[in-house]
């Protein structure tokens, strides 16, 4: 065979090689080769992005759809949307805030149920790890989940409970059997508080950083006892990452990741009143967000993925202490992340590495997250240099509540292909499970 359904060349391709001129070549959805940039190719469609960058698709393994039972906060059609405008390819859902929770076999056929024909990208599922499911946490693997998250503290649902860490301990040996993956919210609940009033800053003060150290601490003992594979999720406070790499360097199966509202916005940039703003472990100062980075850089953290945790704009009120806690970004990412990074002196390459193939290795998406042969045809036009402005309500996500609202960021995406067709959000959808 030598002929290509598509070629897609750019002076700017990001491969795992670094960024370089190249041609990526798609036959039957999959990347059959890279060529040089100016190779003649036989192709049924062939597409020069000149010095547009191309990228492969992202990877977010940390979603919340909330279809079924929460509809109305996201569901697959409106989430999937947003992803593919975002230049992200792939999402894995998380298992709560959805009625029922993924905690059963059956809850993630419903959930699957639910999704069917409504994905306009590809999507995978995590399972969840609450009290009493221990023996569902096989079957959920056999059924394809990428791993299980649990929560050491409050979720905010109340049918998704926190586990003790005795609780997760027994967990993990189950889940060490069939060398699963425990995803955890770390955060120490005997170090939480009642907010003492409706501002941020004493929202802030309510949730320390040192009770998301003790929690990692934990997390990491448990891991070392068990010898399971764990991985912390969205870390917001940088006394983790000594703890971290710590562990990293024993040998002890623990990576972690953060998001882009811990690594672009500060505690002191935060409007009076606008709980847009509110998440759970907390945005924190800008030193701390200078250590994260810092701890990106080094590889302590290991992945970008956006925690886009929506809700109704009611849900949102009245003040920092009653509001939902939970950032809408999973469309605005990639611009997110590119703007503080080029700051940074981050290239295209480590955004990549970040936010597609880490992720996808994290969650053991084989066939995603590089422009290499043999992998899924899922690539991203971006142009790294142009200006966006943010309009929440002219975004994809279902509600129109971000803290990017109003902002203008640098890079957007130009086109999203999905196995090498460019996603048509007017079209039907093409997405797959996982």
């Amino acid at each position: 065979m030598t002929g290509y359904e598509l070629v897609v060349r750019s002076r700017r391709a990001i491969t795992p090689d670094g960024e370089r001129p190249a041609a990526v070549a798609v036959r039957e959805g999959k990347i059959a080769a890279l060529h040089a940039y100016d190779a003649p190719l036989d192709a049924g469609q062939d597409v020069d992005l000149g010095d547009l960058a191309l990228l492969p698709g992202l990877v977010d393994t940390h979603v919340h759809v909330n279809e079924p039972g929460r509809t109305h906060w996201e569901g697959f059609a409106s989430a999937t949307r947003a992803a593919a405008a975002g230049g992200v390819t792939t999402i894995v859902d998380m298992p709560l805030n959805s009625l029922p929770p993924t905690v059963t076999a059956g809850a993630l056929t419903a959930k699957q149920e639910a999704a069917g024909g409504q994905c306009y990208v590809d999507v995978g599922f995590w399972g969840g790890a609450i009290p009493g499911n221990l023996g569902d946490l096989r079957p959920l693997h056999e059924r394809g989940v990428h791993g299980f998250k649990c929560f050491l503290s409050p979720s905010g649902v109340e049918e998704f409970p926190p586990l003790t860490p005795d609780e997760v301990r027994q967990a993990l040996k189950v889940i060490a059997e069939f060398d699963g993956l425990m995803v955890v919210h770390a955060e120490d609940p005997s170090l939480l508080l009642e907010p003492t009033g409706p501002t941020y800053p004493e929202f802030l003060r309510s949730r320390p950083g040192a009770s998301e150290r003790r929690a990692v601490e934990q997390v990491i003992e448990l891991a070392r006892q068990t010898g399971a594979r764990v991985h912390i999720l969205h870390v917001s406070g940088a006394e983790c990452l000594e703890p971290l790499a710590a562990a990293q360097r024993d040998g002890v199966r623990v990576s972690a990741e953060t998001c882009p509202h811990y690594l672009t916005l500060t505690a002191e940039q935060v409007p009076e009143g606008d709980t847009a703003f509110k998440c759970c472990p907390p945005i924190r100062s800008a030193d701390n967000r200078d250590r994260l980075w810092a701890g990106l850089a080094d590889g302590v953290l290991s992945c970008v993925v956006s925690d886009h945790s929506p809700s109704t704009a009611d849900l949102k009120l009245p003040d920092f202490a009653a509001a939902w806690g939970g950032i809408a970004s999973l469309q605005l990412g990639l611009p997110v992340i590119w703007t503080e990074a080029a700051t940074r002196g981050h290239g295209l390459a480590d955004v990549v590495r970040w936010m597609s193939a880490n992720p996808a290795a994290l969650a053991g998406i084989r066939g995603k997250g590089g422009l290499v042969p043999g992998h899924d045809a899922d690539l991203v036009a971006f142009d790294p240099a142009a200006d966006l402005p943010v309009d929440a309500a002219a975004l994809h996500h279902k509600n129109p509540v971000t803290p990017y609202h109003g902002r203008t960021l640098k890079g957007a995406v130009r086109t999203t292909w999905l196995r090498g067709v460019p996603v048509d959000v007017t079209a039907p959808p093409r997405g797959a499970f996982l």
